[in-house]
């Protein structure tokens, strides 16, 4: 593996880093240890690999993570990589769940707004790394009513209004991570979100859903835009092209 590459070192840092988080959550479940105590260990145990291998392999790079103090520095840096250690800490915490990831994104300063250059998603439970280079294959049609996937806890008004007007089947699933990569595997067309998210949530995820097709963006039909002094992004919206339009006029925008 050449981790000079930005591509295969992000596919590298996510499937190392779920390979760990299982690996600790087998040893601390067959301990007895869960709730709080597991959650804790598994987003420190991520942070430190993670940070350990940039400082080593990307010393002169920037980060933003969930698991760290914000930096300003990262608003001059040309390069950022935007990670979450571990997105789904709920579901990590229930030993047989498999939705929850691990993020890793590369952000560089390659055009006026910046984007992301690179990103890899990790199931860990699944044993599944997906990565925006090379894409993922654009996920086959679904013959049928569109398939919506919304939080397990929450289900946003938006969400509801579009599955309604679009006749949707609805599934939960656990962290932002599995549930876009659910839309770049095929097993659901739209993901839908408000009530905000942080970037290192989505950063990610997004990028891998893009390079496979996939449309992305706010649910009004605006850009989602990372490395923002702020790091809250307030909806987004991931799907299959075709649904973008209708899902906007299920909201009342126009795109």
């Amino acid at each position: 593996m050449n981790l000079a590459d930005d591509n295969e070192f992000a596919a590298f840092l996510a499937t190392q880093t779920g390979k760990l988080l299982v690996e600790l959550r087998d040893e601390l479940v067959a301990r007895n240890v869960t709730g709080w105590d597991l959650k804790d260990a598994g987003d420190a145990l991520a942070q430190k690999f993670l940070m350990n291998q940039l400082r080593e392999h990307r010393p002169n790079d920037a980060v933003l993570s969930e698991e760290a103090l914000d930096n300003a520095r990262r608003l001059a840096a040309d390069r950022v990589w935007i990670i979450d250690p571990l997105d789904g800490t709920q579901e990590f915490s229930e030993p047989g769940r498999t939705d929850w990831a691990v993020h890793i994104a590369l952000w560089s300063r390659d055009s006026a707004r910046g984007e992301l250059t690179a990103a890899s998603v990790s199931l860990p439970a699944l044993e599944l790394t997906l990565n925006a280079t090379p894409a993922m294959p654009s996920p086959p049609k679904h013959d049928g009513p569109p398939r919506l996937v919304v939080s397990r806890t929450r289900t946003p008004r938006e969400a509801i209004r579009v599955a309604e007007k679009l006749g949707c089947e609805a599934m939960r699933l656990g962290s932002a991570g599995a549930k876009t990569m659910a839309v770049v595997l095929g097993h659901c067309d739209i993901y839908l979100h408000t009530g905000g998210q942080n970037q290192w949530d989505s950063a990610a995820p997004i990028a891998v859903a893009r390079a496979a097709g996939l449309h992305a963006s706010r649910i009004d039909g605006s850009p989602l835009v990372y490395n923002e002094q702020d790091t809250w992004l307030p909806d987004l919206l991931v799907c299959r092209p075709e649904l973008a339009d209708s899902v906007f006029g299920a909201l009342g925008y126009k795109n």
